[in-house]
């Protein structure tokens, strides 16, 4: 009997044991997951502090400020630069008006105008000025920039080009002044290899007879478009010339070979352009012996 009851004892016992075990677990996994969801909520709470958005004073200015950057075009004057100085190309820097490369400089279709060649760098090799208002140079534009190889004057205003303007250029090999308003040509480098003034207001006596006896380098030679009455001495080293839409009328027996040498063969002219031209070219068949082929032009 004593044993039974001990038995009884010892079963009620465990059980209430486990029993309270078990509760005891299930108020601190509760703590637990409360704690958690404080935390959490507290990290919440704060980031929607964080991200609480501004008033509406504040989120106006800040459209107004986004926006006006946003449409505000490019090229939209800047009031804080004085009128003065926006108007005068002359009085800014080369290279913030210009895209300077390392021995390139480059100007085409500057704004504000550009009615004079710029200040370049010393090191400059190539100048690019097209389409700009530039109307005359001096002797002192490129005078200080000995290193120049090619300029390109294209589509300016240019009628005056003073005696020297590029006298010091020993290494210029390319000169560009096609459709400006020139009506006389300056003294060129002996070094060109390429020469173009098509679309000028050129005419024999704005172009003397040995204006390129001296460029024994000069392999392309344009002038066309202009009000030249007869053909200028062009050089042995010339393959391409084109001398069409002017006002030559004739054609010389040394124009192009040499007269009192029938053997004379012009090996390097490839190419000569005298189309648009009042000349019959026919009438001078004697003109043309020396050449590989006959020039393109009005043969009837």
């Amino acid at each position: 009997m004593t044993i039974l009851k001990w038995l009884f004892f010892t079963v009620i016992f465990v059980q209430w044991l486990a029993s309270s075990s078990g509760k005891q677990f299930y108020k601190n996994s509760q703590l637990r997951q409360d704690s958690v969801i404080t935390n959490q909520g507290n990290v919440l709470f704060n980031e929607e502090v964080k991200l609480q958005p501004r008033s509406k004073r504040e989120t106006a200015l800040s459209v107004d400020q986004d926006s006006s950057m946003l449409f505000q075009p490019a090229d939209a004057p800047d009031d804080s630069i004085p009128p003065s100085a926006a108007e005068d190309a002359s009085e800014l820097p080369t290279c913030l008006l210009c895209v300077c490369l390392t021995g390139s400089v480059y100007c085409e279709e500057v704004v504000p105008e550009m009615t004079a060649v710029p200040t370049l760098p010393k090191e400059t090799a190539y100048f690019y000025a097209r389409y700009n208002k530039i109307k005359k140079i001096t002797a002192k534009d490129f005078a200080d920039t000995v290193t120049l190889r090619r300029i390109d004057l294209t589509g300016n205003m240019i009628s005056d080009i003073e005696d020297g303007a590029f006298s010091k250029l020993a290494m210029l090999e390319e000169l560009s002044l096609a459709e400006n308003r020139l009506v006389k040509l300056p003294m060129l480098p002996s070094k060109l290899t390429s020469f173009n003034a098509n679309f000028n207001q050129l005419s024999t006596k704005g172009v003397k007879a040995t204006a390129f006896k001296k460029l024994t380098k000069l392999v392309n030679l344009f002038l066309a478009d202009n009000i030249l009455e007869a053909i200028p001495q062009i050089p042995e080293s010339v393959r391409t010339v084109h001398l069409q839409n002017n006002n030559i009328t004739t054609v010389s027996a040394d124009s192009f070979c040499k007269g009192n040498d029938t053997y004379y063969i012009r090996s390097n002219l490839n190419e000569v352009r005298m189309d648009g031209n009042p000349v019959i070219l026919a009438k001078y068949p004697n003109s043309f012996t020396c050449l590989k082929s006959l020039p393109i032009g009005k043969y009837h």
